[in-house]
């Protein structure tokens, strides 16, 4: 089982709370998705050929897919921006775990460190105690 980091369950359970975040990382994972490309190309196809081949009449027949389109992208620049902000998010989460565990690892080495050193003084304390007294 692999180990998650702290930080991000943390964020995660925080993303799950809201409905907003949950549908924005939805639309998001759409969004990055070959299916959303294949859509899109057989959308953008089907419109070409029936507006542009079949309706010859309109010699403007791009007018509202480009409308179309630039809402859609309005849209899309939104949800990356919010997936951005969850990166962001994740990643101060993360820094303030790891900031938290070193300081924590550093404490403990620096108390560890002066416990050596003072058995380590007893111990060269004891043996001048032991080297000064005569041999019997």
């Amino acid at each position: 089982m692999a180990m998650t980091h702290p930080a991000l369950k943390q964020v995660q359970d925080q993303r799950m709370e809201s409905r907003s975040l949950r549908v924005a990382d939805a639309i998001t994972a759409f969004a990055g998705s070959m299916t959303f490309v294949y859509i899109h190309v057989v959308f953008f196809a089907l419109w070409i050929v029936a507006l542009g081949y079949l309706l010859k009449g309109d010699p403007y027949p791009f007018g509202l897919l480009t409308l179309v389109v630039s809402l859609e992208a309005i849209f899309l620049s939104t949800f990356v921006m919010i997936g951005q902000n969850r990166a962001a998010d994740l990643a101060a989460a993360k820094a303030e775990h790891d900031f938290t565990v070193q300081q924590t690892l550093l404490q403990e080495n620096t108390r560890l460190t002066v416990e050596i050193h003072k058995l380590t003084s007893e111990m060269h304390q004891g043996l001048k105690l032991g080297d000064a007294s005569p041999p019997s």
